[in-house]
């Protein structure tokens, strides 16, 4: 392939706006890179975060980061989406995972596999990792995606909001031709980073108690991880009702519409032991949150945040004292602290023998010119997850 590929996306230009539909040029894949046609993209809270301002450094985060010799992204212009399936379409020299006519599925944090954190079992801190929202590609440093006379930012160094990716090898995972499409776009964030965050992230075992805070699309996952691995009660809390019902379908046992309300709730199922677990996946992390979190949880027990906090400089209100004296722990993980080479197929094979629901997920379909429309659902907690369908 010798020429690029036009074609139409989604396209966010600033804080506060809405996504807009224009044409883009990606540049043809070059050295360990592959050009892939998407047939389905997952329509995350992740992916609203840079429209919200909730993903954007502050001013004054900006001038610790300078002060200290770094820079802040260039967010804007920026190609939204992370989560998503497709076909492969080309691939450029040296590529070896798969080749053209290949179904694969997206990993929003792009593996290396030879830094020392891949090799160390840690791929979710993979040194590639660092260049999710650099507008040059980590394979080569150049600039790739195009729309009119700027350089794009692809969200997570994918962009599935647009009809043609151009992305590292180490980006996609190639998945059986028999997995449905949509199947494959939700192990490739929501799906896995949930079920992560509810098993081998927060450790949970055989007759826990586990509380999961925020039950979207990742959320939800959690609520099926933490009964896959072995959970007694699972209490699901979220303040909006059809969620809080939808989690009972996926396996929560009891649920409530606050973290002040689950207090009591969870006190009365252990008998003032308080949860095992505490998992926290609201759509935004509020500092204010996790006082009561730790609070939830036992002596000697374990509070996750999975759910990303906005990038401001927070004074975080915690009560040491109760964190010292109950030897509690708070941890933060990313994607569950899962390998998407390991991860993504097992859940789907998961899938296929009936033992995830993942075709359950899926609570509204819409066309890429129906982004705000998706994004809207989203917000207002109309959806457990919505995709988009490419023709």
């Amino acid at each position: 392939m010798t020429s690029g590929v036009k074609c139409q996306a989604a396209v966010l230009r600033g804080v506060g706006e809405e996504w807009a539909i224009e044409e883009i040029t990606l540049d043809p894949p070059r050295d360990g890179e592959v050009l892939v046609k998407m047939v389905v993209a997952g329509v995350c809270h992740s992916d609203d975060h840079y429209a919200s301002g909730d993903g954007i450094m502050s001013p004054e985060l900006t001038a610790m980061v300078e002060a200290t010799g770094g820079s802040a992204p260039e967010y804007f212009p920026l190609l939204g989406g992370h989560e998503g399936a497709g076909v492969v379409e080309a691939v450029g020299p040296g590529v070896r995972s798969v080749r053209p006519g290949d179904h694969v599925a997206t990993s929003f944090i792009p593996a290396c596999g030879s830094c020392r954190w891949c090799v160390s079992g840690m791929t979710y801190l993979c040194d590639a990792g660092a260049l999710m929202f650099a507008k040059e590609m980590t394979t080569d440093g150049t600039r790739r995606r195009h729309v009119g006379d700027e350089d794009l930012t692809a969200m997570t160094q994918l962009g599935t909001f647009s009809e043609y990716m151009v992305v590292a090898e180490e980006s996609v995972i190639k998945i059986d031709d028999s997995i449905p499409f949509e199947a494959a776009s939700l192990v490739s964030c929501g799906v896995t980073t949930g079920w992560g965050s509810a098993t081998v992230g927060v450790g949970t075992q055989v007759g826990d108690t586990v509380v999961i805070v925020g039950t979207g699309g990742v959320g939800i996952n959690a609520v099926q991880g933490a009964r896959a691995a072995g959970a007694n009660a699972v209490v699901a809390v979220d303040p909006v009702e059809f969620k809080r019902d939808t989690a009972k379908f996926f396996g929560a046992t009891d649920t409530s519409p606050s973290i002040e309300e689950a207090f009591l709730l969870v006190k009365e199922i252990t008998n003032g032991v308080m949860a095992d677990r505490v998992v926290l996946t609201p759509s935004v992390l509020h500092a204010e949150l996790l006082a009561p979190a730790m609070m939830l949880t036992r002596k000697g027990g374990t509070c996750l945040m999975t759910a990303v906090p906005k990038l401001d400089i927070n004074m975080v209100p915690l009560i040491l004292v109760d964190m010292l004296q109950g030897c509690k722990q708070l941890k933060g993980l990313l994607y569950g602290g899962m390998n998407p080479r390991a991860s993504m197929p097992m859940l789907l094979s998961m899938y296929r023998s009936g033992n995830l629901k993942l075709d359950e997920l899926v609570t509204k379909r819409y066309r890429l010119d129906q982004i705000n429309n998706a994004i809207t659902d989203m917000r207002e907690g109309r959806n457990i997850r919505g995709i988009i369908e490419f023709d």
